[in-house]
């Protein structure tokens, strides 16, 4: 018995409910993934499945051993395939998923860097504000701004950062600039959007200690740290956004730093980017060398301020070449 095979065969098994669909997608017949299946119970002496003419439950057990068996077989698969990527040239897709402001205002254009020195290597960018699953949704690196906290992770923190208080000289000419955290809810505040209806924001004037929770009532809402953005510049209210995103427009006086003494977020004070994998023997050869392209030029205390601006560069003298 190839109890590889059997292995794949009652995971497909698991997880589509249907001896046909599994025989489909291996190019054998449904008889012969059900005769597969039934030997390799007997010879781990456990009922996996029950087996009706309508459908197809797992026992506890087959639950718990499909569970073990999807990451177990998947890092099988990545040694393998890193084997014969350390034997060829860098190739593939790369699904790569980032957080909308890093990954509209720093990714787009270490891509195009990233593909002048690799073409073989294709890159699917998927952008949205929620953590995915890495596994599950077959994503290679997924790019956060906090720490993640889920097991089976490794994760590579290319620069910490702050989240600053910010709104517009319009904004301001008409409001008087908050002197305290409790003078937020006096404002117009953009905030980003949670579930459920309480929104506040939390201060303190030595990192993580003596915080201070201040609630208000938005006067806009988004699940868009770029709308948000927007939204400040146009006047619209006070916004918490994170330092190297408006670095600039603080530098040219379209946003001004509301509160500078004082820590604010809206979650932790860990902050920062991190680009997230999962924890496998062998890192695939075409991931760790798109994680070097954006470390190089974004990483670090040192380029903590200019990872948009930078990449911005980049892609002017691209165009200009």
């Amino acid at each position: 018995m190839d109890r590889l095979r059997a292995m794949e065969l009652f995971l497909s098994v698991s997880q589509t409910k249907s001896f046909s669909g599994t025989a489909r997608q291996f190019g054998i017949s449904a008889t012969a993934v059900s005769r597969a299946i039934t030997e390799f119970e007997n010879t781990l002496n456990v009922k996996l499945l029950l087996r009706s003419t309508r459908q197809v439950v797992l026992t506890e057990s087959g639950q718990e051993y499909a569970q073990q068996l999807e990451g177990l077989l998947w890092n099988i698969h990545e040694v393998h395939r890193s084997i014969t990527e350390i034997r060829a040239a860098p190739k593939g897709v790369l699904r790569v998923h980032s957080r909308m402001m890093f990954g509209l205002r720093v990714l787009p254009p270490l891509i195009a860097l990233f593909r002048e020195k690799y073409p073989d290597i294709h890159i699917e960018l998927i952008l949205s504000e929620t953590p995915v699953d890495l596994r599950r949704n077959q994503i290679d690196i997924d790019f956060r701004i906090s720490p993640p906290a889920e097991a089976g992770i490794k994760r590579r923190r290319l620069f910490r950062s702050e989240r600053y208080l910010v709104a517009s000289p319009k904004y301001l000419a008409h409001h008087p600039a908050p002197q305290q955290p409790s003078d937020i809810p006096a404002h117009e505040c953009l905030a980003y959007m949670k579930p459920g209806e309480q929104y506040a924001w939390h201060f303190c004037r030595t990192l993580g200690k003596d915080i201070e929770t201040v609630h208000f009532r938005p006067r806009h809402m988004s699940n868009n740290g770029m709308a948000l953005l927007e939204l400040a510049r146009l006047g619209e209210g006070i916004a918490l956004l994170d330092d190297y995103t408006v670095h600039h427009d603080l530098l040219q006086g379209s946003l001004v730093r509301l509160l500078p003494g004082i820590h604010v977020t809206n979650t932790t004070f860990e902050e920062g980017v991190y680009a997230t994998i999962l924890d496998t023997p062998m890192m695939p050869t075409k991931i760790r060398l798109f994680l070097d392209c954006v470390a190089e030029r974004v990483s670090g205390e040192s380029l903590r301020f200019s990872a948009a601006q930078a990449c911005a560069g980049l892609v002017g003298a691209k165009q200009s070449a």
